[in-house]
């Protein structure tokens, strides 16, 4: 509504369509996150912007079963919210949780949006426009995310990373 857009024209700049728009706004759908990605993108918003409470005090904690947990729609993609959901943020942190053989292909961000990542756990391929990078236990990757980007498991077990996203300038 601040950006005057209409459902119609949020689901051509999205390629969502305007039926999902609308059941998840009404809360009769969960996006994926693929969906909000989009979402978020189409409205040049910080992904956070979309996952957003009320007010919370100024220490937060917290808690695993409380966190918000997006789901790939093949259940091997996790991505938990390790930051209060309060307001649009220039910096998110988040878990991210592949299990083997899983792929989670991400779109391009904003101009500017760098991601930091982290392997924890497991063997992981960053595949960042036509690059790829192996990652193993405590590697680490800085890079610029307004090019689609992919993560994944490229080893048995269950993959574990740390991400922090940052935006260039605050959108929102």
């Amino acid at each position: 509504m601040k950006r005057g857009l209409s459902l119609e024209r949020l689901a051509r700049v999205s390629g969502v369509s305007r039926a999902m728009l609308g059941q998840i706004e009404l809360g009769q759908s969960t996006p994926t996150i693929n969906l909000l990605w989009k979402i978020s993108r189409a409205l040049d918003v910080p992904f956070s912007t979309l996952i957003t409470d009320s007010d919370l005090p100024n220490a937060t904690v917290i808690h695993r079963d409380g966190a918000k947990l997006l789901t790939s729609s093949d259940g091997g993609f996790t991505s938990r919210a390790l930051f209060p959901s309060n307001s649009a943020r220039m910096t998110e942190f988040y878990e991210l949780c592949l299990a083997p053989g899983a792929v989670e292909h991400a779109e391009a961000h904003p101009t500017g949006t760098t991601e930091n990542l982290v392997v924890t756990r497991g063997q992981v391929e960053i595949r960042v426009g036509k690059e790829r990078h192996l990652l193993g236990d405590g590697d680490a990757i800085l890079f610029e995310a307004d090019v689609p980007h992919a993560y994944a498991n490229a080893g048995s077990g269950d993959a574990q990373l740390y991400l922090v996203m940052i935006y260039a300038e605050r959108l929102a």
